[in-house]
Protein backbone atom coordinates (compact mmCIF):
# COMPACT_ATOMS: atom_id res chain seq x y z
CA UNK A 1 0.00 0.00 0.00
CA UNK A 2 2.75 2.45 0.95
CA UNK A 3 4.72 1.56 -2.16
CA UNK A 4 1.64 2.22 -4.29
CA UNK A 5 1.13 5.61 -2.69
CA UNK A 6 4.71 6.65 -3.20
CA UNK A 7 4.69 5.58 -6.84
CA UNK A 8 1.44 7.46 -7.49
CA UNK A 9 2.95 10.52 -5.88
CA UNK A 10 6.10 10.64 -7.99
CA UNK A 11 7.05 13.91 -9.67
CA UNK A 12 6.64 12.34 -13.12
CA UNK A 13 3.12 11.19 -12.35
CA UNK A 14 2.07 14.56 -10.95
CA UNK A 15 3.66 16.52 -13.76
CA UNK A 16 1.57 14.65 -16.31
CA UNK A 17 -1.53 14.85 -14.17
CA UNK A 18 -1.46 18.52 -13.27
CA UNK A 19 0.73 20.05 -16.03
CA UNK A 20 2.39 22.41 -13.58
CA UNK A 21 5.83 23.97 -13.21
CA UNK A 22 8.39 22.83 -10.63
CA UNK A 23 7.32 25.26 -7.87
CA UNK A 24 3.63 24.44 -8.25
CA UNK A 25 4.52 20.77 -8.47
CA UNK A 26 6.26 20.85 -5.10
CA UNK A 27 3.13 22.31 -3.50
CA UNK A 28 0.83 19.78 -5.16
CA UNK A 29 3.22 16.92 -4.42
CA UNK A 30 3.36 17.75 -0.74
CA UNK A 31 -0.38 18.29 -0.44
CA UNK A 32 -1.39 15.12 -2.26
CA UNK A 33 1.22 13.00 -0.53
CA UNK A 34 0.25 14.20 2.94
CA UNK A 35 -3.45 13.80 2.20
CA UNK A 36 -3.17 10.26 0.86
CA UNK A 37 -0.77 9.18 3.59
CA UNK A 38 -3.18 10.54 6.17
CA UNK A 39 -6.02 8.56 4.59
CA UNK A 40 -3.81 5.47 4.62
CA UNK A 41 -2.77 6.11 8.22
CA UNK A 42 -6.29 6.62 9.45
CA UNK A 43 -7.61 3.49 7.75
CA UNK A 44 -5.07 1.27 9.52
CA UNK A 45 -6.27 -0.08 12.85
CA UNK A 46 -4.38 -0.03 16.13
CA UNK A 47 -4.16 1.80 19.43
CA UNK A 48 -4.26 5.18 17.73
CA UNK A 49 -7.62 4.53 16.10
CA UNK A 50 -9.40 2.35 18.69
CA UNK A 51 -12.42 4.15 20.22
CA UNK A 52 -12.16 5.03 23.89
CA UNK A 53 -13.50 7.46 26.51
CA UNK A 54 -10.44 8.54 28.48
CA UNK A 55 -10.53 10.83 31.54
CA UNK A 56 -7.53 12.14 33.47
CA UNK A 57 -8.19 13.01 37.13
CA UNK A 58 -5.36 15.28 38.28
CA UNK A 59 -4.36 16.22 41.81
CA UNK A 60 -4.16 20.03 41.95
CA UNK A 61 -3.59 20.38 45.72
CA UNK A 62 -0.97 22.57 47.39
CA UNK A 63 1.55 19.72 47.66
CA UNK A 64 1.83 19.45 43.89
CA UNK A 65 3.21 22.97 43.38
CA UNK A 66 3.00 25.06 40.24
CA UNK A 67 6.24 23.89 38.61
CA UNK A 68 5.28 20.24 38.96
CA UNK A 69 1.81 20.85 37.57
CA UNK A 70 3.47 22.13 34.40
CA UNK A 71 5.25 18.76 34.16
CA UNK A 72 1.89 17.04 34.55
CA UNK A 73 0.42 19.02 31.64
CA UNK A 74 3.39 18.12 29.45
CA UNK A 75 2.89 14.47 30.44
CA UNK A 76 -0.78 14.67 29.43
CA UNK A 77 0.13 16.02 26.02
CA UNK A 78 2.76 13.32 25.43
CA UNK A 79 0.30 10.55 26.23
CA UNK A 80 -2.70 11.84 24.28
CA UNK A 81 -0.71 12.51 21.11
CA UNK A 82 -0.57 8.71 20.74
CA UNK A 83 -4.28 8.64 19.91
CA UNK A 84 -6.47 10.07 17.19
CA UNK A 85 -8.94 12.45 18.81
CA UNK A 86 -12.55 12.56 17.71
CA UNK A 87 -16.02 11.06 17.94
CA UNK A 88 -14.96 7.85 16.20
CA UNK A 89 -11.67 7.55 18.04
CA UNK A 90 -10.50 8.64 21.51
CA UNK A 91 -12.43 11.26 23.43
CA UNK A 92 -10.51 12.89 26.28
CA UNK A 93 -11.72 14.68 29.39
CA UNK A 94 -9.71 16.26 32.21
CA UNK A 95 -10.70 16.88 35.83
CA UNK A 96 -8.49 18.81 38.23
CA UNK A 97 -9.28 18.54 41.92
CA UNK A 98 -8.32 19.84 45.32
CA UNK A 99 -11.12 20.73 47.77
CA UNK A 100 -13.58 20.30 44.90
CA UNK A 101 -13.32 18.83 41.41
CA UNK A 102 -13.22 21.19 38.43
CA UNK A 103 -14.09 20.18 34.89
CA UNK A 104 -11.13 21.45 32.87
CA UNK A 105 -11.92 19.65 29.61
CA UNK A 106 -15.37 18.12 28.98
CA UNK A 107 -15.25 14.59 27.57
CA UNK A 108 -15.32 14.77 23.78
CA UNK A 109 -15.31 18.56 23.52
CA UNK A 110 -12.32 18.62 21.18
CA UNK A 111 -12.23 16.76 17.88
CA UNK A 112 -8.55 17.23 17.01
CA UNK A 113 -5.21 16.68 18.70
CA UNK A 114 -4.25 20.29 18.04
CA UNK A 115 -7.25 21.75 19.86
CA UNK A 116 -6.95 19.26 22.71
CA UNK A 117 -3.27 20.07 23.26
CA UNK A 118 -4.01 23.79 23.29
CA UNK A 119 -6.71 23.24 25.93
CA UNK A 120 -4.40 21.11 28.08
CA UNK A 121 -1.67 23.69 27.97
CA UNK A 122 -4.07 26.38 29.17
CA UNK A 123 -5.12 24.54 32.37
CA UNK A 124 -4.22 26.59 35.45
CA UNK A 125 -3.00 25.07 38.70
CA UNK A 126 -5.58 25.32 41.51
CA UNK A 127 -4.04 24.62 44.91
CA UNK A 128 -6.01 23.44 47.95
CA UNK A 129 -6.66 20.21 49.86
CA UNK A 130 -6.84 16.65 48.49
CA UNK A 131 -10.28 15.08 48.03
CA UNK A 132 -9.64 12.28 45.55
CA UNK A 133 -12.87 10.41 46.24
CA UNK A 134 -15.01 13.38 45.30
CA UNK A 135 -13.05 13.77 42.06
CA UNK A 136 -13.58 10.12 41.07
CA UNK A 137 -17.33 10.43 41.78
CA UNK A 138 -17.49 13.65 39.76
CA UNK A 139 -15.77 12.03 36.76
CA UNK A 140 -18.05 8.98 36.96
CA UNK A 141 -21.27 11.01 37.12
CA UNK A 142 -20.49 14.12 35.09
CA UNK A 143 -18.20 12.79 32.37
CA UNK A 144 -18.69 9.07 31.83
CA UNK A 145 -22.30 9.29 32.95
CA UNK A 146 -23.10 11.84 30.28
CA UNK A 147 -21.09 10.30 27.45
CA UNK A 148 -23.21 9.50 24.40
CA UNK A 149 -20.96 6.54 23.63
CA UNK A 150 -21.39 4.85 27.02
CA UNK A 151 -24.11 2.36 26.00
CA UNK A 152 -22.18 1.25 22.89
CA UNK A 153 -19.47 -0.80 24.59
CA UNK A 154 -16.71 1.79 24.24
CA UNK A 155 -13.84 1.38 26.73
CA UNK A 156 -14.17 3.81 29.65
CA UNK A 157 -10.86 4.56 31.34
CA UNK A 158 -9.90 6.94 34.14
CA UNK A 159 -6.31 7.72 35.13
CA UNK A 160 -5.94 9.16 38.64
CA UNK A 161 -2.67 11.03 39.30
CA UNK A 162 -2.06 12.05 42.92
CA UNK A 163 0.85 12.86 45.23
CA UNK A 164 -0.75 12.56 48.66
CA UNK A 165 -3.26 10.85 50.92
CA UNK A 166 -6.85 11.71 50.19
CA UNK A 167 -8.82 13.61 52.81
CA UNK A 168 -12.00 11.79 51.89
CA UNK A 169 -13.16 8.22 51.15
CA UNK A 170 -11.83 6.79 47.87
CA UNK A 171 -12.87 3.13 48.01
CA UNK A 172 -16.63 3.67 47.69
CA UNK A 173 -16.18 6.14 44.85
CA UNK A 174 -13.84 3.78 42.98
CA UNK A 175 -16.14 0.79 43.47
CA UNK A 176 -19.11 2.81 42.20
CA UNK A 177 -17.10 3.76 39.12
CA UNK A 178 -16.16 0.15 38.43
CA UNK A 179 -19.79 -0.93 38.71
CA UNK A 180 -20.51 1.49 35.87
CA UNK A 181 -17.79 -0.04 33.71
CA UNK A 182 -14.99 2.46 34.37
CA UNK A 183 -11.46 1.03 34.39
CA UNK A 184 -9.31 2.86 36.93
CA UNK A 185 -5.54 3.36 36.86
CA UNK A 186 -3.84 4.91 39.91
CA UNK A 187 -0.49 6.71 39.72
CA UNK A 188 1.14 7.79 42.95
CA UNK A 189 3.87 10.41 42.96
CA UNK A 190 6.34 10.78 45.83
CA UNK A 191 6.57 9.32 49.32
CA UNK A 192 3.36 10.82 50.71
CA UNK A 193 1.09 8.53 48.70
CA UNK A 194 -0.25 5.42 50.40
CA UNK A 195 0.06 2.10 48.59
CA UNK A 196 -3.17 0.84 50.14
CA UNK A 197 -5.10 3.88 48.91
CA UNK A 198 -3.76 3.49 45.39
CA UNK A 199 -4.96 -0.12 45.45
CA UNK A 200 -8.39 1.02 46.65
CA UNK A 201 -8.60 3.27 43.61
CA UNK A 202 -7.24 0.93 40.94
CA UNK A 203 -8.58 -2.13 39.21
CA UNK A 204 -7.01 -5.54 39.76
CA UNK A 205 -4.43 -6.92 39.25
CA UNK A 206 -2.54 -4.11 40.96
CA UNK A 207 0.62 -4.93 39.01
CA UNK A 208 -1.23 -3.73 35.90
CA UNK A 209 -3.24 -0.79 37.23
CA UNK A 210 -1.09 0.77 39.98
CA UNK A 211 2.08 2.78 39.34
CA UNK A 212 4.37 4.64 41.73
CA UNK A 213 7.17 7.09 40.90
CA UNK A 214 9.49 9.02 43.17
CA UNK A 215 8.68 12.54 41.92
CA UNK A 216 6.98 14.45 39.12
CA UNK A 217 10.10 14.42 36.94
CA UNK A 218 9.85 10.63 36.93
CA UNK A 219 6.35 10.50 35.40
CA UNK A 220 7.94 11.04 31.99
CA UNK A 221 9.63 7.65 32.38
CA UNK A 222 6.31 5.81 32.50
CA UNK A 223 4.76 7.44 29.42
CA UNK A 224 5.44 4.44 27.19
CA UNK A 225 4.10 1.90 29.67
CA UNK A 226 0.96 3.98 30.30
CA UNK A 227 0.38 4.21 26.54
CA UNK A 228 0.75 0.45 26.31
CA UNK A 229 -1.67 -0.19 29.18
CA UNK A 230 -4.26 2.20 27.77
CA UNK A 231 -3.89 0.49 24.41
CA UNK A 232 -4.41 -2.96 25.95
CA UNK A 233 -7.74 -1.84 27.36
CA UNK A 234 -9.00 -0.64 24.00
CA UNK A 235 -7.72 -3.20 21.49
CA UNK A 236 -7.70 -6.31 23.71
CA UNK A 237 -11.12 -6.64 25.35
CA UNK A 238 -11.03 -10.46 25.47
CA UNK A 239 -9.54 -12.42 28.37
CA UNK A 240 -7.62 -15.71 28.40
CA UNK A 241 -7.83 -17.71 31.67
CA UNK A 242 -4.26 -18.21 32.90
CA UNK A 243 -3.59 -19.75 36.32
CA UNK A 244 -5.12 -17.44 38.94
CA UNK A 245 -5.60 -14.47 36.59
CA UNK A 246 -7.16 -13.62 33.26
CA UNK A 247 -4.82 -12.20 30.67
CA UNK A 248 -5.88 -9.75 27.99
CA UNK A 249 -5.28 -11.28 24.61
CA UNK A 250 -6.42 -13.51 21.77
CA UNK A 251 -6.73 -17.29 21.89
CA UNK A 252 -6.47 -17.82 18.15
CA UNK A 253 -7.23 -21.55 18.17
CA UNK A 254 -10.46 -20.87 20.02
CA UNK A 255 -11.49 -18.04 17.68
CA UNK A 256 -10.76 -20.17 14.61
CA UNK A 257 -12.85 -22.98 16.12
CA UNK A 258 -10.23 -25.68 15.67
CA UNK A 259 -12.20 -27.99 17.98
CA UNK A 260 -14.78 -28.42 15.20
CA UNK A 261 -12.57 -27.99 12.15
CA UNK A 262 -9.84 -30.47 13.09
CA UNK A 263 -9.29 -33.78 14.82
CA UNK A 264 -8.23 -33.82 18.48
CA UNK A 265 -4.96 -35.56 19.09
CA UNK A 266 -2.37 -36.21 21.78
CA UNK A 267 -0.42 -33.12 22.79
CA UNK A 268 3.09 -32.73 24.09
CA UNK A 269 2.27 -34.86 27.18
CA UNK A 270 -0.21 -37.61 27.85
CA UNK A 271 -3.43 -35.93 28.89
CA UNK A 272 -2.75 -32.73 26.97
CA UNK A 273 -4.95 -31.92 23.97
CA UNK A 274 -3.76 -30.75 20.59
CA UNK A 275 -5.27 -30.43 17.11
CA UNK A 276 -4.20 -32.23 13.95
CA UNK A 277 -4.29 -29.82 11.02
CA UNK A 278 -4.43 -31.37 7.55
CA UNK A 279 -4.14 -29.91 4.08
CA UNK A 280 -7.94 -30.18 3.71
CA UNK A 281 -8.54 -27.65 6.49
CA UNK A 282 -8.62 -23.93 5.78
CA UNK A 283 -7.72 -21.96 8.90
CA UNK A 284 -8.63 -18.47 7.72
CA UNK A 285 -10.74 -15.76 9.28
CA UNK A 286 -11.52 -12.13 8.57
CA UNK A 287 -8.98 -10.01 10.46
CA UNK A 288 -11.80 -7.65 11.40
CA UNK A 289 -13.37 -10.54 13.34
CA UNK A 290 -10.20 -11.60 15.17
CA UNK A 291 -8.54 -8.22 15.71
CA UNK A 292 -11.28 -5.59 15.23
CA UNK A 293 -9.07 -2.78 16.55
CA UNK A 294 -5.70 -4.14 15.50
CA UNK A 295 -2.92 -5.11 17.91
CA UNK A 296 -1.04 -3.23 20.64
CA UNK A 297 2.54 -2.06 19.93
CA UNK A 298 3.92 -4.64 22.38
CA UNK A 299 2.66 -8.19 22.86
CA UNK A 300 3.70 -11.81 23.35
CA UNK A 301 3.14 -14.41 20.63
CA UNK A 302 3.12 -18.04 21.86
CA UNK A 303 2.76 -21.24 19.85
CA UNK A 304 3.19 -24.88 20.92
CA UNK A 305 3.46 -27.11 17.87
CA UNK A 306 4.98 -30.11 16.11
CA UNK A 307 5.45 -30.89 12.42
CA UNK A 308 7.07 -33.78 10.57
CA UNK A 309 8.11 -35.16 7.23
CA UNK A 310 8.39 -32.94 4.19
CA UNK A 311 7.16 -29.92 6.16
CA UNK A 312 10.56 -29.93 7.85
CA UNK A 313 12.18 -28.66 4.66
CA UNK A 314 9.45 -26.25 3.61
CA UNK A 315 8.88 -22.54 4.19
CA UNK A 316 5.50 -21.78 5.71
CA UNK A 317 3.65 -19.16 7.72
CA UNK A 318 2.62 -20.37 11.13
CA UNK A 319 0.57 -17.18 11.43
CA UNK A 320 0.00 -14.29 9.08
CA UNK A 321 -2.20 -11.23 8.64
CA UNK A 322 -2.79 -10.18 5.05
CA UNK A 323 -4.18 -7.08 3.41
CA UNK A 324 -7.29 -7.37 1.28
CA UNK A 325 -5.14 -7.96 -1.82
CA UNK A 326 -3.21 -10.78 -0.11
CA UNK A 327 -0.02 -8.94 0.84
CA UNK A 328 1.46 -9.93 4.24
CA UNK A 329 1.39 -7.31 6.99
CA UNK A 330 2.47 -9.56 9.85
CA UNK A 331 3.78 -13.12 9.86
CA UNK A 332 5.74 -15.74 11.78
CA UNK A 333 7.46 -17.84 9.12
CA UNK A 334 9.28 -21.14 9.64
CA UNK A 335 11.87 -22.09 7.03
CA UNK A 336 13.20 -25.63 7.21
CA UNK A 337 15.51 -25.08 4.25
CA UNK A 338 17.81 -22.75 6.16
CA UNK A 339 16.54 -23.40 9.72
CA UNK A 340 15.28 -19.90 10.39
CA UNK A 341 12.35 -18.13 12.00
CA UNK A 342 11.24 -14.94 10.26
CA UNK A 343 9.15 -12.28 11.95
CA UNK A 344 7.37 -9.77 9.73
CA UNK A 345 5.50 -6.76 11.03
CA UNK A 346 4.20 -3.43 9.77
CA UNK A 347 6.35 -0.34 9.29
CA UNK A 348 6.48 3.09 7.70
CA UNK A 349 8.86 1.81 5.02
CA UNK A 350 7.74 2.07 1.36
CA UNK A 351 6.98 -1.66 1.37
CA UNK A 352 4.79 -1.26 4.46
CA UNK A 353 6.58 -4.11 6.27
CA UNK A 354 9.84 -5.04 7.95
CA UNK A 355 11.31 -8.51 8.51
CA UNK A 356 13.94 -9.89 10.87
CA UNK A 357 15.43 -13.40 10.69
CA UNK A 358 16.49 -15.67 13.55
CA UNK A 359 18.71 -18.71 13.06
CA UNK A 360 17.24 -21.67 14.93
CA UNK A 361 18.02 -25.40 14.81
CA UNK A 362 15.87 -26.83 17.62
CA UNK A 363 12.48 -26.21 16.05
CA UNK A 364 13.22 -28.49 13.10
CA UNK A 365 13.64 -31.87 14.82
CA UNK A 366 10.06 -33.23 14.53
CA UNK A 367 9.43 -32.86 18.28
CA UNK A 368 7.03 -30.69 20.25
CA UNK A 369 8.34 -27.18 20.92
CA UNK A 370 7.12 -23.87 22.22
CA UNK A 371 7.95 -20.82 20.12
CA UNK A 372 7.56 -17.49 21.86
CA UNK A 373 8.14 -13.96 20.57
CA UNK A 374 8.28 -10.90 22.80
CA UNK A 375 7.46 -7.99 20.50
CA UNK A 376 8.01 -4.38 21.54
CA UNK A 377 8.13 -1.08 19.69
CA UNK A 378 11.92 -1.34 19.53
CA UNK A 379 12.77 -5.02 19.11
CA UNK A 380 11.62 -8.63 19.05
CA UNK A 381 13.07 -11.50 21.11
CA UNK A 382 12.77 -15.18 20.19
CA UNK A 383 12.41 -17.87 22.87
CA UNK A 384 12.32 -21.60 22.16
CA UNK A 385 11.29 -23.90 25.03
CA UNK A 386 11.96 -21.07 27.52
CA UNK A 387 15.48 -20.47 26.22
CA UNK A 388 16.18 -16.95 25.00
CA UNK A 389 17.65 -17.20 21.51
CA UNK A 390 18.22 -13.66 20.24
CA UNK A 391 16.92 -10.09 20.24
CA UNK A 392 16.72 -8.18 16.97
CA UNK A 393 15.91 -4.50 16.44
CA UNK A 394 12.69 -3.20 14.89
CA UNK A 395 11.47 0.14 13.66
CA UNK A 396 8.29 1.22 15.49
CA UNK A 397 5.40 -0.70 13.90
CA UNK A 398 2.25 1.02 12.64
CA UNK A 399 -1.39 -0.05 12.60
CA UNK A 400 -2.61 -2.91 10.45
CA UNK A 401 -5.36 -3.01 7.84
CA UNK A 402 -8.18 -5.20 9.12
CA UNK A 403 -10.04 -5.64 5.82
CA UNK A 404 -8.02 -8.73 4.87
CA UNK A 405 -7.57 -12.24 6.29
CA UNK A 406 -5.72 -13.82 9.19
CA UNK A 407 -4.45 -17.32 8.43
CA UNK A 408 -2.80 -20.20 10.26
CA UNK A 409 -0.48 -22.82 8.76
CA UNK A 410 -0.13 -21.72 5.15
CA UNK A 411 2.74 -22.22 2.73
CA UNK A 412 4.43 -18.91 1.89
CA UNK A 413 2.65 -17.09 -0.95
CA UNK A 414 0.10 -19.91 -1.21
CA UNK A 415 -3.36 -20.74 0.10
CA UNK A 416 -2.46 -24.40 0.72
CA UNK A 417 -2.59 -25.51 4.35
CA UNK A 418 0.45 -27.13 5.96
CA UNK A 419 -0.10 -30.45 7.82
CA UNK A 420 1.02 -29.99 11.43
CA UNK A 421 -0.10 -30.35 15.03
CA UNK A 422 -0.87 -27.36 17.23
CA UNK A 423 -1.54 -27.27 20.96
CA UNK A 424 -1.49 -23.53 21.69
CA UNK A 425 -1.56 -20.35 19.64
CA UNK A 426 -2.09 -17.14 21.57
CA UNK A 427 -1.27 -13.47 21.58
CA UNK A 428 -1.01 -11.88 25.02
CA UNK A 429 -1.39 -8.11 24.98
CA UNK A 430 0.57 -7.53 28.18
CA UNK A 431 4.31 -7.91 27.42
CA UNK A 432 4.88 -8.78 31.09
CA UNK A 433 3.19 -12.11 30.37
CA UNK A 434 6.51 -13.09 28.82
CA UNK A 435 7.92 -13.27 32.35
CA UNK A 436 5.04 -15.46 33.52
CA UNK A 437 4.66 -17.76 30.52
CA UNK A 438 6.56 -21.05 30.67
CA UNK A 439 7.23 -23.98 28.35
CA UNK A 440 6.56 -26.59 31.03
CA UNK A 441 4.15 -28.25 28.62
CA UNK A 442 7.19 -29.38 26.62
CA UNK A 443 8.80 -32.65 27.82
CA UNK A 444 12.03 -32.02 29.69
CA UNK A 445 11.39 -28.31 30.32
CA UNK A 446 11.14 -27.25 33.97
CA UNK A 447 10.54 -23.67 35.09
CA UNK A 448 9.89 -22.11 38.48
CA UNK A 449 8.94 -18.63 37.31
CA UNK A 450 5.18 -19.28 37.19
CA UNK A 451 2.48 -21.35 38.89
CA UNK A 452 2.17 -23.03 35.50
CA UNK A 453 5.22 -25.09 36.43
CA UNK A 454 3.48 -26.45 39.51
CA UNK A 455 0.33 -27.15 37.52
CA UNK A 456 2.19 -29.16 34.90
CA UNK A 457 4.16 -31.05 37.54
CA UNK A 458 0.92 -32.03 39.28
CA UNK A 459 -0.57 -33.28 36.03
CA UNK A 460 2.47 -35.50 35.50
CA UNK A 461 2.18 -36.78 39.05
CA UNK A 462 -1.48 -37.63 38.50
CA UNK A 463 -0.61 -39.43 35.30
CA UNK A 464 2.09 -41.44 37.12
CA UNK A 465 -0.41 -42.48 39.76
CA UNK A 466 -2.84 -43.60 37.08
CA UNK A 467 -0.05 -45.53 35.40
CA UNK A 468 0.66 -47.52 38.58
CA UNK A 469 -3.04 -48.37 38.96
CA UNK A 470 -3.35 -49.83 35.49
CA UNK A 471 -3.15 -53.41 36.79
CA UNK A 472 -6.37 -52.84 38.73
CA UNK A 473 -8.31 -51.46 35.80
CA UNK A 474 -6.58 -53.24 32.91
CA UNK A 475 -6.29 -50.00 30.95
CA UNK A 476 -3.47 -48.82 28.73
CA UNK A 477 -2.05 -45.32 28.63
CA UNK A 478 -3.45 -44.95 25.14
CA UNK A 479 -6.95 -45.85 26.36
CA UNK A 480 -6.75 -43.28 29.16
CA UNK A 481 -5.57 -40.66 26.73
CA UNK A 482 -8.28 -41.51 24.18
CA UNK A 483 -10.91 -41.15 26.88
CA UNK A 484 -9.49 -37.72 27.75
CA UNK A 485 -9.54 -36.59 24.16
CA UNK A 486 -13.19 -37.57 23.80
CA UNK A 487 -14.11 -35.09 26.55
CA UNK A 488 -15.24 -31.62 25.51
Amino acid sequence: MHGFLLSCLSHTFLTKLYQVNTFELDVVYCHRRCTLLMICFLSASGCRTAPCDLVFILDGSWSVEDVNFELVKRWLVNITTSFNIGQKFTQVGVVQYSDDPVLEIPLGKYASNKDLIKAMESIEYMGGNTRTGAAIKFATDKLFGLSERGPHGISRIAVVLTDGKSQDEVLKAAEAARKKGVILFAIGVGSETEAAELRYIANKPYSTYVFSVEDYKAISRIIQVIRQKLCEETVCPARIPIDSRDEKGFDILFHLNLAKKTKKTQGAFYGSRAYEVTSRVDLSEATRTLFPDGLPPSYVFVATLRYKGSVMIEEWDLWRIQTRDGKPQMAVTLNGLDNTVKFTTSSNAPSGTQTVVFSQQTLFDEKWHQLRLLVTEEDVTLYVDDLEIETLSLEPPVGIFINGKTQIGKYVNKETTVPFEIQKLRIYCDPEQNNRETACEIPGVVSNKSPTAATITFSHLLHTLLKHRLSFYQLSLEEINDEFLRED
